[in-house]
């Protein structure tokens, strides 16, 4: 399941979301290369990413934030880019454009600790930005539990959008990262399981506050849970592609 856009409009330009997404590309296009060179790659890694023995042995601090703009390949990049796309140009639109990134960078440097502490001495590196994502995730889902999503199902070859609540959208993904990481064997590497996990929650209690500002579950009830103005009304229209019938 993905979800390929939400039915709850910015009231204003998301300008950071924008530059996130043209800096995490950015940096992806210029390291492409050295995918080619094993010993290039993983100088890169040792450099940038975060190693959970590494931090644990006093050092490479400023990896848990370098490692948030490190990706391993283009579903990686693509995915993660995705997603902050869809919800990140509404938690920006209420946190304002510099408040934003600092919660984007929390929710990432948070979740990079939640991974570590999971596994403190393991020599496998992580990145991406998954975890910072994951936070906006965690705060969209505070502020607007009932928002529309819209999400495309694919299952072999029945492909449908279907739209739901972001509350299941976000609730569903959020308990497949918990069952997911604690069914892992985190020596093996693969997917960082409690990073996205540990970003989620941040990213949820760091909007708290401003929930509580706006009045609590108040707020929920005056809102129905879905976002204070007109939500995107998106319309699917029939194709003109004429239907060729069999012959007999």
């Amino acid at each position: 399941m993905f979800p390929i856009r939400d039915h709850n409009p910015s009231q204003r330009t998301p300008y950071v979301t924008y530059a996130l997404i043209a800096a995490n590309v950015t940096i992806f296009l210029l390291t492409l290369p050295l995918a080619a060179d094993e010993v290039a790659l993983r100088r890169l890694y040792f450099s940038w990413a975060m190693i959970p023995a590494r931090i644990s042995s006093g050092e490479g601090y400023e990896t848990l934030v370098t490692a948030i703009f490190l990706h391993a390949g283009f579903l990686h990049i693509a995915g993660n880019m995705l997603f902050l796309w869809v919800f990140g140009d509404n938690l920006e639109d209420q946190l304002g454009h510099f408040g934003f990134l600092v919660f984007y960078l929390v929710a990432g440097v948070g979740a990079n600790l939640a991974q570590l502490s999971v596994d403190p001495w393991s020599t496998i590196p992580t990145v991406g930005a998954s975890g910072a994502i994951a936070g906006v995730m965690g705060g969209y889902l505070l502020l607007f539990p009932r928002a529309r999503v819209d999400v495309l199902f694919i299952f072999f070859i029945f492909i449908r959008i279907f739209p739901v609540p972001a509350w299941a959208m976000l609730g569903f993904w959020f308990l497949l990262q918990l069952i997911s990481g604690m069914g892992m064997d985190t020596s093996s590497g693969g997917v960082a399981y409690w990073a996205h996990a540990g970003g989620f929650v941040i990213g949820f209690v760091y909007v708290i506050p401003l929930w509580l500002r706006r009045g609590g579950a108040g707020y929920w009830r005056a809102s129905s849970g879905h976002p204070p103005h007109p939500a995107n009304v998106y319309r699917v229209n029939r194709t003109r592609v004429p239907i060729v019938r069999r012959r007999r």
